[in-house]
């Protein structure tokens, strides 16, 4: 055993203890996290806890553990930590990430945890504070470059998300123009002058209101196919590099790709009408659709942002049976402007795009580096003074 470790049970080690009951109606708009089984859900005017903290499930979502470095709020479907005993917060917020949650469910038709049964688990642990830092600077270390990364890419995608809006939603350049705030030769912000040319200088009526001159309204179907996924059960995958995308996103990893990408992945049943970009080969399986344009003139970027303006939820919602069906979402009228300003558009928003996915792999990476190091840090065979060694020789 390590120097410094010892066996002994969890509730020596802290204290867990049930969140409480806040009703969605009695929730006032503020800067506090509410943090239910499946992490922050909700914000609020008022803490319970004082941050840091350390929240796992207790009924809903079981084994995930989240640190929250403010004070906070969780919920009754939670287990928080009353009292950490003297012993560093982000070290157990690892050291419970390690434990076998599922081992203390009540087995009930609701699984649940029981947080006296977990109080009762044998474990070992560092006792010197100074190493359970040790432990969390390094662990911590790759998760705020990963936390970092993913606000970096929600900023990306956000300046994109902006730039669709501006040009084929509000309209700015081509109501520049009209107002006589952009004139040939000058640049406004965002707009290089070389562009004054490429948007129309006059807004016309159409069944969708005033829209650029020049620019057609088209439904859908006849821009796109929303083809189907295929199944793939989770026990079916193999291991490899290829992204399986459902209605909420990636879900795992296969060998073999269905569709090539770069791509679009439409929810279909279970989270219908969402839209995901996808950078590389996919699998979309049989909850989703994926986008066939069907001209080849057609840029899947435009195309992608375009479709999460079509709030496509919302056909999905108005269905008897829930899911989107796409012979609805084909009537749905689609705004298609000039090939020219799309594909000037594509040209930016991909440089945009590029970035994204490399910083999206290098958290990849990152990842898979703390989850490596994870369990040999926290049960002690990896030692902190030894990896250190083995880094200044």
């Amino acid at each position: 055993m390590a120097s410094g470790w010892l066996e002994t049970s969890l509730g020596e080690v802290i204290e867990l203890k049930r969140g409480y009951d806040l009703a969605k109606r009695d929730r006032i708009v503020g800067p506090v996290p509410l943090v239910s089984s499946s992490g922050v859900t909700d914000y609020h005017a008022e803490a319970k806890v004082k941050g840091p903290g350390v929240v796992t499930g207790r009924y809903g979502t079981l084994g995930q553990v989240f640190y929250i470095p403010d004070d906070f709020w969780p919920l009754n479907t939670t287990l928080y930590v009353r009292d950490f005993k003297g012993n560093d917060a982000r070290f157990i917020s690892y050291f419970l990430k390690c434990l076998n949650f599922s081992a203390y469910s009540d087995k009930a038709a609701v699984p649940g945890l029981n947080r006296n049964h977990l109080h009762q688990e044998i474990v070992r642990f560092p006792t010197r504070v100074e190493e359970q830092r040790a432990i969390a600077h390094i662990l911590g270390t790759l998760d705020d470059k990963i936390d970092l990364n993913r606000r970096m890419n929600q900023t990306l995608e956000e300046m994109a998300r902006a730039l669709f809006k501006s040009w084929f939603v509000d309209f700015d350049p081509v109501r520049a123009k009209v107002d006589g705030r952009w004139c040939r030769g000058q640049s406004l912000p965002g707009m290089p002058a070389e562009l004054y040319d490429l948007f129309p200088d006059m807004m016309v009526d159409s069944e969708l209101g005033e829209i650029p001159e020049g620019w057609e309204v088209q439904e859908l179907g006849d821009l796109i196919e929303l083809a189907y996924g295929k199944a793939l059960k989770a026990d079916n995958r193999r291991d490899g590099t290829i992204s399986v995308y459902g209605s909420n996103g990636q879900v795992g990893w296969h060998d073999e790709k269905l569709v090539s990408g770069p791509g679009i992945v439409v929810g279909r049943k279970g989270n219908p009408g969402t839209v995901t970009w996808v950078h590389e080969d996919f699998f979309p399986i049989d909850t989703t659709f994926y986008v066939l344009p069907k001209s080849r003139e057609q840029k899947l970027l435009f195309l992608f942002f375009a479709l999460a303006e079509q709030d496509l939820p919302s056909i999905a919602a108005d269905s008897a049976v829930p899911g989107l069906n796409r012979n609805l979402a084909y009537m749905n009228k689609q705004l298609f402007p000039n090939e020219v300003i799309v594909a000037y558009f594509e040209e930016i928003v991909s440089a945009l795009f590029v970035r994204c996915h490399r910083i999206r792999e290098e958290s990849r990476t990152l990842g898979i580096q703390r989850d490596t190091l994870l369990p040999r840090l926290v049960s002690g065979k990896l030692q902190v003074t030894q990896r250190r060694k083995r880094q200044h020789d």
